[in-house]
């Protein structure tokens, strides 16, 4: 009985953070009929779950950005919304990604169980702009987004991807391995955890070619009001690390 039991608790507490596909759909519900800019597609993983993207082309394009949102929101959400969207008018394709999702109320040291899912869904979506023939691909990733790219990127370190933005990392991310530039980009008022593992990282990205840490002035988190300043540091750093 006491097998049973531990089983039972285990198979309980794997469905209590396992992605959260329902909530999924409803973001979708949202989202794809107001769609205003781009296309939605749905690509698929290994399980056969589908997960929505957001693809907008741009003529002649420098090159192509998979666009990351953070904890429990959707592909076109705040912050995410610009970059996917006015990116495209600098030259650079975007596809933005829906990554997995728990509850409304769960907290980030929960995601854990769904990373790998996530490394997933990050490896879908390079390869799919690979396919599409672009030669040159970053990723600009917010929050607990970064903490995901940053599993992907460990876990495929020959994945075609030339430089990252990461936007508001919530812990000491080490870029030193890496192989492409980083940018490790945060508000002067960014949240605690952020503000409190910057010097780890930025001492992570020295003597890396082509990387920088920097402090977006009167940023918070979000760049609520900011917007304009988050577009133009990302811009910046994709001219001069994957524009031919």
């Amino acid at each position: 009985m006491r097998t049973i039991a531990v089983m039972l608790l285990s198979l309980f507490t794997l469905a209590a953070h396992a992605a959260d596909y329902a909530r999924e759909q409803r973001w979708a519900e949202e989202v794809v009929p107001s769609l205003m800019v781009g296309d939605a597609v749905w690509l698929e993983i290994a399980s056969g779950h589908k997960f929505l993207t957001l693809y907008t082309e741009a003529g002649n394009a420098k090159a192509a950005v998979v666009v990351v949102h953070g904890m429990g929101v959707h592909p076109d959400w705040g912050l995410i919304a610009p970059l996917r969207q006015e990116l495209p008018e600098q030259g650079y394709a975007t596809l933005s990604v829906q990554m997995p999702v728990l509850r409304a109320d769960a907290r980030g040291e929960e995601y854990g169980p769904v990373f790998p899912e996530a490394v997933e869904r990050l490896k879908v979506a390079v390869d799919f702009l690979a396919a599409k023939g672009y030669g040159r691909i970053a990723l600009v990733t917010h929050s607990l987004g970064s903490r995901m790219a940053a599993r992907y990127l460990q876990q495929h370190p020959n994945a075609p991807v030339a430089a990252w933005v990461a936007i508001g990392p919530s812990e000491a991310l080490d870029y030193s391995r890496l192989k492409m530039p980083v940018l490790d980009l945060y508000g002067e008022n960014d949240l605690p955890g952020v503000l409190n593992t910057a010097k780890q990282r930025g001492a992570s990205l020295r003597g890396k070619r082509g990387s920088a840490q920097v402090v977006s002035p009167k940023a918070d988190h979000f760049f609520n009001g900011r917007e304009a300043q988050l577009l133009g540091h990302v811009r910046e750093f994709l001219e001069r690390t994957v524009a031919p």
